[in-house]
């Protein structure tokens, strides 16, 4: 079943095989997808007039503009911002006749919600976002190879566990299903067990009784604790 669209989804289960990979496939694959689309904005096709349009009308979220100052390219970016300013200030200005009538608030009101309610990146994400969570399911239901990397990985965040349930449910029958759910909620009890047990220690280590105690595995519980409740890539992995 291996086509373009499943590569990228095998290489990252197969990565989330290897020993000392602790993060969500999932994760490993949006955040691959989601670094690309920032490079992008800052990239050349920043420069043609029918991307600049869509970055002028929905600029970033703070998450994404955080990305794109990370990403060191501070003319591009503010070649970025001055665009999008004027059109803003465009947009909250209004034009005469909006303002005789009276509709100069509304008008100021809609176009600063827009400015933080909006996205370019978010947006351009979306679709690719879903279909991973869809091609993730329907392989596992269609390709015995990929089933046992599927068995194989360490977590699913629970963000991701949820969508991928929720999809199983409403598209596969009810055996694929029950197999699914068998699989995926193996995984995640055995994850579960072992993160509540770091994050115990950790806490005990704490204690002047457990100083001279080994850490063991705990020494980043809190951060894969949080990277299992919320979704996301530990730092020195992506």
């Amino acid at each position: 079943m291996e086509q373009i669209y499943t590569i990228p989804i095998n290489e990252a289960f197969e990565k989330g095989m290897e020993s000392g990979t602790c993060d969500c496939p999932i994760c490993k694959l949006f955040d691959k997808l989601e670094r690309k689309e920032v490079e992008m904005a800052l990239g050349p096709s920043m420069m043609e007039p029918s991307t600049r349009m869509i970055t002028n009308e929905k600029g970033f979220c703070s998450e994404h503009f955080d990305m794109l100052v990370a990403q060191n390219n501070s003319l591009s970016l503010a070649l970025v911002l001055e665009s999008h300013l004027n059109t803003l200030k465009e947009k909250m200005d209004g034009n005469f006749l909006t303002n005789l009538f009276g509709g100069k608030t509304r008008n100021h009101l809609k176009a600063s919600r827009s400015a933080h309610q909006t996205c370019f990146i978010c947006e351009r994400l979306e679709p690719h976002y879903n279909r991973m969570i869809e091609n993730t399911v329907l392989l596992y239901a269609y390709d015995s190879q990929f089933k046992v990397k599927f068995r194989a990985q360490k977590y699913f965040c629970l963000p991701h566990y949820q969508m991928m349930i929720e999809y199983a449910k409403k598209k596969l029958d009810k055996q694929k299903y029950s197999d699914f759910f068998e699989d995926i909620s193996a995984v995640e009890k055995k994850y579960f067990d072992k993160i509540i047990k770091d994050v115990s220690w950790y806490c005990k280590k704490f204690d002047y009784r457990y100083d001279s105690e080994p850490w063991y595995d705990s020494k980043d519980a809190v951060e894969r604790a949080i990277r299992f409740l919320s979704g996301g890539v530990a730092p020195d992995k992506k």
